[in-house]
């Protein structure tokens, strides 16, 4: 599945699996997790609405991250890179990245294009490893 923002694919796998598995795919295209939001939790907490299980993931990839930031010091406002997992409706998971090419276009900065794109073929390796 695509959008102009991101792709995603379904796996048959528990939430919690298919979020180990993102996670562990991530980190082997160099990428940690900085921050993690329990979007259900927080829903519930401050909404008191119940939502299904969904996280979203601040993946870095620090020499990426360094080459952005060295281009654009402003670049941070669209850093790090979010990676979300939702438990579906009747079973399974979602996992979703974002399409960093299309997040730098609104730079409008030709030298982020060529890290932008890196940073999507990781992502996108890290998604296709996660679900298969």
């Amino acid at each position: 599945m695509e959008t102009p923002y991101g792709f995603s694919a379904d796996v048959d796998l528990p939430y919690e699996q298919a979020l180990e598995r993102v996670t562990a795919a991530l980190k082997t295209e160099g990428f940690g997790v900085l921050t993690t939001i329990d979007v259900q939790a927080t829903l519930k907490a401050k909404l008191d609405v119940d939502f299904r299980r969904y996280v979203i993931l601040g993946a870095c990839n620090p020499p990426l991250a360094l080459r952005a930031l060295t281009a654009e010091v402003e670049i941070g406002l669209l850093l790090p890179c979010n990676v979300i997992v939702y438990e579906r409706d009747g079973g399974g998971s979602t996992v979703s990245v974002m399409n960093a090419s299309a997040a730098m276009q609104f730079t409008g900065n030709d030298a982020l294009a060529p890290i932008a794109e890196e940073v999507t073929a990781r992502l996108r390796r890290a998604l296709a490893a996660a679900v298969a």
